[in-house]
């Protein structure tokens, strides 16, 4: 609770003791009508001094339309109409009401400031053979940094050496810690669980993964929804309206029965119902708990109006390399002739032991070699083919299909893979040998997640990427996606993207990518999505959401958040229209009196918020994927 919180709590309880006191006694006790309109006055004025001032100042800037002027308008009408009791009571419960807003909106604020309690406070710098604390905002690039067990990562970097565990939750929402060792990269925020690392800095303080996110986190509410949008509009018209329509109450009938006070009374109790607190202040709550929500699930919306749009989407686009699939190559087949296939993997990865290329690493790692140089002799590498290498006295080539015909070997006996991936064909000693296949894998929860997705209200998965169409194929198959375009230039990405937005008259498209080349579709999309958007900065600065981790199970949980965000706003909406239309019908007839008042505004308000606020229960949200 703030201070300014507590303040208004002692006030509010010191004004409720004195008035029950007043009211109470009064029963027994017969008090000069004028000393208990000055008991009561003093109540008034303790408990709505920050209102009437709020008031007048805002008649001042000739902007005073708001819940401040009704309340200030009713209980001071209601004085002069000697309904003491009343006047108090009016913006007594009032200021309960207020006091209730500002706590649950507080609650909210806090628990996403938990969420996101991921900055850190110093970073061990190596210094000349010595370690000395320091503000990460002083670390430079290229600098070392010592992180010892239990601290927090202060700053992006390569680990140099040690190997540990990385507690990674604040920043993914994934419980399972990640091994990390010497080569690998640390983001910031996470929490070094086991041993000593030592770390070189790769980017300063204000460009780290941990600066970037609180800089969204903070922002997030800039972008209001088109729900908090119609409320701010609504407010604004509303207010003139109630004003105008209770002054026209407390006229016209009475020109004509001549009951002023009756019809004044009921004016200054119209005003009161009128009041939208509940409109302006639970909607954007709710959009506010929605963006908490989603924050603790590991998916960072920046703006409320992203959270309403992700509700109403009905086709998703996906980027396929590092999306779909993993976005590191990996032996996914092996076919050997007269040979086992470990003899024939083997002899391929010594072979490509000296090059460098994605392939040749991946054949590397599945093989794991001690010494892959070990009996390597005369490389010989052959543009657009392949190589030839003398291993263990043995001439083994490797490459593809033209490197085989060009050694004489007919293309009808070349074995054929999956089709998901690069084929390397082997000959040794001029006779083909086998087949080892290297694959971008496929991500194994890409069709359950599409099937969830789809009873969330999608219909419709199309694939953009630069990839062959073969391979394009073969992944979409494999996922479930509805429609493929293959071979594209990132330019030609945008191009397909804006034919899909103008072939689509309903529901929003959602482009899911997380490369550099995927910048200018996710500005493009109605909603851009990075997908592992922890590895690649041009897709967090483009995008509108971001996954923290790189899960595609995250989107069933964004679009489960989303939907149930924009479904208790509609709640809120209509459940405060209904009840103050039926109250405002009530009070114009008299059959509601100032209590009542006080209850369809404070009542509705207190409802709404709580309605608001369970957005923040993200356990029934987070999706698994087996």
């Amino acid at each position: 609770m703030t201070k300014k919180q507590k303040k208004n709590l002692k006030r509010i309880l010191i004004s409720a003791a004195c008035y029950f006191g007043v009211t109470i006694s009064s029963l027994w006790i017969t008090y000069p009508p004028l000393v208990l309109a000055g008991l009561y006055l003093l109540i008034y004025l303790y408990i709505a001094s920050d209102v009437l001032k709020r008031t007048v100042m805002n008649i001042r800037n000739k902007d005073f339309m708001d819940e401040n002027f009704l309340m200030a308008v009713a209980s001071i009408g209601a004085f002069c109409l000697q309904e003491y009791s009343e006047a108090v009571a009016v913006m007594l419960f009032y200021q309960v009401g207020e006091w209730f807003q500002s706590y649950a909106l507080d609650r909210s604020r806090k628990n996403i400031a938990a969420l996101m309690d991921i900055r850190p406070e110093y970073a061990n710098l190596e210094k000349e053979g010595s370690i000395e604390e320091v503000d990460p905002e002083e670390v430079k690039t290229g600098d070392i940094i010592v992180i010892k067990p239990g601290e927090r990562v202060p700053l992006d970097g390569v680990i140099l050496s040690g190997t540990s565990s990385m507690d990674t939750s604040a920043l993914t929402g994934e419980s399972v810690p990640r091994s990390v060792r010497p080569g690998q990269e640390v983001i910031s925020g996470c929490i070094n669980e086991t041993g000593v690392l030592r770390v070189e800095v790769s980017r300063p303080y204000e460009n780290s993964t941990v600066a970037r996110i609180l800089e969204m986190v903070e922002n997030a509410t800039d972008k209001k929804s088109r729900s908090e949008q119609f409320i701010t509009k609504f407010a604004a018209v509303y207010t003139p309206i109630v004003v105008y329509s209770a002054i026209a109450l407390a006229i016209v009938p009475s020109l004509f029965d001549g009951q002023w006070s009756t019809w004044i009374y009921r004016a200054l109790e119209f005003l009161v119902i009128s009041c939208p607190c509940a409109l302006v202040i639970s909607v954007p709550l709710a959009f506010f708990g929605g963006i908490g929500g989603a924050s603790k699930c590991g998916v960072l919306v920046k703006g409320s109006t992203y959270l309403q749009d992700l509700s109403e989407v009905k086709t998703m686009v996906f980027d396929k390399t590092g999306t779909l699939t993993h976005g590191t190559f990996e032996v996914s087949k092996i076919t050997a002739l007269n040979m086992s296939e470990e003899a024939l993997l083997t002899l391929v990865a010594k072979a490509e032991s000296y090059s460098t290329h994605p392939i040749a690493s991946s054949i590397l790692r599945k093989a794991q070699l001690a010494d892959p140089k070990a009996g390597v002799q005369d490389v010989q590498e052959i543009a657009g083919k392949g190589l030839i290498a003398q291993v263990d006295g043995q001439s083994v080539a490797a490459g593809n299909q033209k490197l085989m015909v060009s050694l004489g070997i007919d293309e009808a006996n070349l074995i054929q893979g999956t089709g998901l991936g690069t084929m390397v064909h082997v000959a040794i000693d001029g006779q083909y040998a086998g087949m080892i296949e290297v694959a971008d894998q496929p991500k194994a929860e890409a069709k359950e997640v599409f099937a969830n997705l789809r009873k969330e209200g999608v219909n419709k998965f199309v694939m953009l990427t630069g990839d062959s169409q073969s391979v394009a194929q073969a992944v979409a198959k494999q996922a479930g996606i509805d429609e493929v375009h293959a071979q594209l230039l990132p330019e030609q990405k945008v191009e397909c993207l804006e034919q899909i937005l103008d072939s689509e008259h309903q529901g929003a498209v959602v482009y899911v990518g997380d490369g550099i080349n995927d910048a200018p579709v996710l500005t493009r999309a109605d909603v851009g999505i990075a997908m592992g958007g922890l590895g690649s900065d041009a897709a967090i600065e483009a995008a509108d959401i971001v996954l923290m981790e790189d899960k595609l199970s995250a989107l069933v949980t964004a679009m489960k958040i989303s939907q149930k965000t924009l479904h208790i706003a509609k709640e809120n909406i209509v459940f405060a229209l209904v009840i103050k239309v039926g109250m405002l019908i009530l009070g114009a007839f008299g059959f509601v009196n100032m209590w009542g008042a006080v209850f369809a505004d404070v009542g509705v308000s207190v409802l709404c918020i709580l309605n608001a606020i369970r957005v923040l229960n993200v356990s029934k949200f987070k999706t698994e994927t087996h």
